[in-house]
């Protein structure tokens, strides 16, 4: 018994190393060299692209930008609105049917 409890424990022992030894680290390392600090681009660039949520964000952008005609504001699709109609007419919106021109010079 004493023989299968050591056998357990050194199994137990063999399977946390190679767990911790199969664990990635957490963190990137920079090197400092002449004053210089460089830092590991390729584990920064593991760590940005290995994000399971990421593909669900990036889809949820592109439905966002992807509204419809229908939902989108009227400036966006080239249709006049009060505020652009007053920025043209001058003075005159509301009066007149000509828009607001400078005085001509001769």
């Amino acid at each position: 018994m004493n023989r299968l409890s050591s056998v357990a424990a050194g199994v137990l022992l063999m399977s946390a190393v190679s767990l911790s030894q199969a664990a990635q680290p957490s963190g990137c390392v920079e090197v400092s060299v002449g004053g210089y600090k460089a830092p590991d681009y390729n584990c920064l660039s593991q760590q940005m692209g290995n994000n399971p949520e990421g593909a669900a964000a990036a889809q949820k952008n592109l439905e966002a930008m992807n509204v419809p005609v229908n939902k989108r504001p009227p400036n966006q699709v080239g249709l006049a609105t009060p505020a652009g109609t007053s920025t043209r007419m001058g003075n005159t919106f509301g009066t007149s049917v000509k828009p607001q021109r400078p005085a001509t010079t001769p």
